[in-house]
């Protein structure tokens, strides 16, 4: 790591799909390109893919994230997507708990009421008080949330006891849910990924009234010691980002009750995971269908 806390990864991903009767049309969208941000820049970025598509193109969406299209028109049984990426991620510097505005305040900031004029910062962050695909605004999870959010207590406070909370009363199980999982399901059996600890968290949030968004990206893990790092070990990972008025978006990371920096890798954000899945699309044939995916993040180590 360097002086000013920055740190250079390598990323692979690697998307395989193997398909028991060709696929004859295929079009698929990625998010998998990292986000330019302040504190994070791709020097090195490529994504390959087989077999070769008839067609490409790359926009940015309505969230900012950078995304690309393809279609493959010729007929495979196999089809291979591997980005690879060479970044930067700098320390972000830490935001003073209490000296961030009471959650009321924000709360209130963000409520439409007659006459409202709200500032650009208020008006994009209220496409993230509402319920979305995956996160849901419900009273037990206000309920729920009610002993982080103490009448005037600092926001950025209250948030990270909100995920001290979940952090400290979820379990970790990578096979206790899959992508399609029920946030309210993650939330009465108390166990699952990254993926439903955000999405937990963003609905509590949105719950109390206040602007919360779902960051996909990578989180770099080091190895027990005495052991090599294993490749491909590594998967995507998720956490939260909130809005503070005059700090911004402050993220945090339930799972492992950290507030994400130089270890987090930034792909893209949205209302929730639909918006941000790392690839979707529809194919036509396939027949059953297999998937695998490693995601290997290393160090490149400053000579």
């Amino acid at each position: 790591m360097s002086e000013n806390g920055a740190q250079r990864y390598r990323v692979e991903h690697h998307t395989t799909y193997r398909y028991s009767e060709p696929v004859m049309l295929s079009h698929q969208q990625l998010h998998l390109t990292p986000r330019p941000l302040d504190y994070q820049h791709c020097s090195v970025h490529e994504v390959v893919i087989r077999p070769n598509p008839s067609s490409r193109r790359e926009f940015i969406d309505a969230f900012g994230n950078p995304v690309a299209e393809i279609a493959i028109e010729a007929a495979h049984t196999t089809l291979d997507i591997i980005a690879r990426t060479a970044v930067e991620v700098t320390r972000r510097p830490p935001v003073e708990f209490h000296k961030t505005p009471a959650w009321e305040t924000v709360r209130e900031a963000l409520a439409y009421r007659a006459a409202w004029h709200p500032g650009p910062a208020i008006l994009d962050a209220t496409q993230y008080l509402f319920e979305s695909p995956y996160a849901r605004v419900k009273r037990s999870l206000r309920a729920y949330a009610a002993d982080c959010f103490e009448p005037g207590r600092p926001i950025l406070a209250a948030a990270t006891a909100l995920m001290e909370k979940i952090h400290g009363e979820f379990k970790f199980d990578a096979a206790a849910t899959n992508v399609t999982t029920p946030v309210m399901t993650f939330f009465e059996q108390k166990c699952g990924v990254c993926q439903d600890f955000t999405h937990l968290m963003i609905s509590c949030l949105r719950s109390t009234g206040l602007a919360a968004r779902y960051v996909s990206g990578y989180l770099f893990t080091r190895q027990a010691p005495g052991k090599p790092r294993r490749v491909g070990a590594d998967v995507s990972h998720a956490w939260v980002s909130l809005f503070v008025p005059g700090s911004g978006w402050i993220d945090l990371d339930p799972t492992n009750n950290v507030f994400p920096s130089s270890e987090h890798i930034t792909l893209g954000w949205g209302r929730d995971f639909a918006d941000v899945t790392p690839l979707r699309g529809v194919i036509n044939g396939g027949g059953e269908q297999t998937l695998e995916v490693k995601v290997t993040v290393e160090p490149i180590i400053r000579a």
